[in-house]
């Protein structure tokens, strides 16, 4: 077994500033949408690379879910400018087209194909070292062996999965998630949330993972909804845990809740019908659901139990204490303004491009949804075992919101 994290990660308001230690020539940075411009960032980070001694080169413009087009682009600048520093910035897509960018960029010759390979990456660092920047409280690839990335040709999110990827430096500045809009925040906390649990059933959990995913669950119970709310001592306090939750499931793994979020998040985005499901609001729903269904599996049983005990959510049974597991985390749903299920996510909440996901819409892809999400990575270290029977019901239950009995 084996636990990876960055060699270093700086932490705590003003964190940024540990770009200015970096020894190199040249750094390309890469950023989102515009809010690490908006709120002055981007300008700190390029003056601290600048201070540095470096030339620097922006990539921006990185959408959500970004996609295989958006990564061979990106790596074509990066080949024409040759940085020795790749400097993520932003929430999970920035970060996560950047570490695609930087294998191609290394290596020329690799395809989308071969990323996809699970811990097939060759050595990377030889051109370059990589530093991630998290601006959102919940996917923490700062510190993850993992990438996400849309083809959307197919309609399918391929995790890139290698510790190779794992970046050099994490930093977690706690600043930049103070700029997050509400919504945003209920969306990453839930993926940290998912992130902690999943990781701590997970068949490849072990002492080092379930320390960092037991104590990222306890912060995230207590400061979620405080921080929803506009707690900003909460939020900070969020952004250490969804840190942790990192930590613990990059080198523990996670389950098929983000196995089935992955597949629907890409059979539904806008380039695929328009009814594009949220990652972390997807994980939300489905969690409880999933937490139904792998209870079934002893080991996976215990662990729910003392999750249970370890958050005081009370109980005399195991399945009391699972019971009340659920019903907490549904009650954190409310709280965030999550719905429960596909059916209900749409409208003037959770507005899509074309409304609320239809029901015959859902049910043919049902199938190539099930077989995707079976086959995704991320199932594999899922404490119970699922074939396309199960997964296609586990799904029609995380659209109607009906109980798991099988």
């Amino acid at each position: 077994m084996r636990f990876t994290n960055p060699r270093d990660l700086y932490h705590g308001k003003g964190a940024l500033e540990a770009l200015k230690t970096l020894k190199g020539k040249k750094a390309v940075v890469c950023v989102g949408g515009g809010s690490m411009k908006k709120f002055g960032f981007l300008d700190k980070a390029c003056d601290y690379l600048k201070e540095a001694g470096m030339e620097v080169m922006v990539i921006d413009g990185i959408e959500p879910d970004p996609s295989v087009t958006t990564v061979m682009n990106g790596a074509a600048k990066m080949l024409e400018f040759e940085p020795d520093w790749i400097i993520a910035m932003g929430g999970g897509s920035p970060i996560d087209a950047a570490k695609a960018m930087w294998i191609k960029y290394e290596y020329p010759e690799c395809t989308f194909e071969d990323m996809c390979k699970i811990f097939g990456i060759p050595e990377l660092r030889k051109k370059a070292k990589f530093v991630a920047v998290s601006s959102t409280s919940g996917t923490a690839t700062e510190v993850t062996a993992f990438s996400i990335i849309t083809d959307y040709d197919k309609g399918i999110k391929y995790p890139i999965a290698d510790f190779e990827i794992t970046p050099d430096v994490a930093i977690v500045d706690p600043e930049l998630a103070e700029t997050m809009p509400q919504k945003l925040v209920a969306h990453t906390g839930m993926d940290a949330m998912t992130h902690a649990i999943e990781s701590y059933v997970s068949t490849c959990a072990c002492d080092y993972t379930d320390a960092m995913g037991l104590y990222a669950m306890k912060l995230i119970k207590e400061n979620l909804v405080k921080s929803y709310n506009g707690d900003m001592t909460a939020r900070d306090t969020m952004h250490n845990a969804q840190c942790l939750a990192g930590i613990a499931f990059s080198s523990g793994l996670l389950g098929i809740v983000h196995s089935m979020a992955h597949k629907t998040g890409a059979a539904f985005a806008a380039d695929c019908g328009g009814y594009h499901i949220i990652h972390g609001a997807a994980n939300a729903m489905y969690l409880p659901k999933v937490i139904a269904f792998n209870a079934k599996d002893e080991r996976a049983a215990e662990r729910f139990a003392y999750v249970a005990d370890y958050l005081g959510l009370g109980g005399e049974t195991r399945d009391e204490k699972i019971a009340n597991l659920i019903a907490m985390l549904r009650k954190m749903n409310d709280d965030l303004n999550i719905p429960h299920c596909i059916k209900n996510y749409g409208g003037d909440s959770y507005p899509t491009e074309q409304g609320f996901v239809p029901e015959d819409v859902f049910l043919a892809k049902l199938p190539d949804i099930a077989r995707e999400a079976i086959g995704d990575a991320c199932t594999g270290a899922n404490p119970r075992a699922i074939n396309q029977e199960e997964m296609e019901a586990l799904l029609k239950c995380c659209y109607y919101d009906t109980e798991v009995d099988f």
